[in-house]
């Protein structure tokens, strides 16, 4: 792949690790930044990434930088300002992808979009459906639940206690960042694959309880109304993963994608430091 793969959100988590997993695997990168001055777009820049200034409120800027890339990976977010602000990042991602031509479009969302009645979840259900409904060629990559997520808990992991809205005994589909992005590298290479295709990402689907052990703590259990009294969105979700879940397929997933280390969520936390 000759052409640059344009990465929004690369100087955060997600957005990150697919940046580094394609510069990785030498693909040239693009990285949208809104701040090119900050300290993450210059370390993303120091590390062989192209930056490109542009915004979701502005499409004129998002058409100039999806010229020359031979795909994108968009990433949109309802943590800020809700999910109807991401349904209008979602869109102008995609209207933007229209009136440049954009040549392939890989658009991050989430695992049981399609199933859960989760806000933020519906939210992107609702780009990809204006995705499909677009001349764009797309695939989506919808990720479960990230390992990374009990980085949230240092303080009570410090104590020995991991907090987390989901009986001891339930599986949690997840995925680390790094295996996400390894992902993203694996359907990049082999694009006809994949047009028109939803990918669903887990890596692993330890319990709490496993969780837990995995770290040299014992599992807490949140109740869901305590998450739903301070984030109604974020409560309905741990209510959707406390009992249908995001069930995936990860054996099936970990053999169409032998490229991918496949991480476990035990072998993750062995090397965070983080028991207590």
């Amino acid at each position: 792949m000759s052409d640059p793969v344009l990465v929004f959100g690369a100087t955060g988590t997600q957005g990150g690790a697919v940046a580094r997993a394609l510069l990785g695997a030498g693909v040239p990168v693009r990285a949208l930044v809104r701040d090119p001055s900050s300290a993450k777009a210059l370390a993303l820049e120091a590390s062989g990434a192209r930056l490109v200034t542009g915004d979701l409120e502005d499409r004129a800027s998002l058409v100039r930088a999806f010229a020359g890339v031979s795909a994108a990976y968009a990433v949109t977010t309802p943590f800020g300002d809700g999910a109807d602000a991401e349904v209008r990042q979602g869109e102008a991602i995609v209207d933007a992808a229209e009136e440049a031509g954009l040549p392939w479009l890989l658009l991050a969302s989430v695992a049981a979009a399609d199933r859960a009645d989760v806000p933020h979840f519906v939210s992107k259900a609702r780009i990809e459906a204006r995705l499909r409904a677009s001349t764009v060629p797309w695939t989506v990559v919808a990720p479960s639940y990230f390992y990374e997520n009990v980085l949230g808990a240092r303080e009570p992991l410090s104590r020995g206690e991991l907090p987390l809205a989901v009986p001891s005994d339930t599986p949690l589909h997840q995925v680390a960042l790094d295996d996400l992005g390894a992902v993203v590298a694996a359907v990049l290479a082999r694009r006809d694959e994949h047009l028109g295709v939803r990918v669903e990402v887990a890596g692993d689907a330890p319990t709490p309880a496993q969780m837990a052990a995995a770290l040299g703590a014992r599992h807490v259990p949140v109740p869901v109304e305590e998450i739903r009294a301070r984030s109604a969105d974020l409560g309905t979700m741990y209510a959707f993963l406390s009992g249908p879940g995001y069930a995936i397929d990860v054996p099936a997933l970990q053999a169409r994608y032998p490229e991918v280390a496949w991480t476990s969520f035990a072998d993750w936390a062995a090397g965070q430091g983080l028991r207590g």
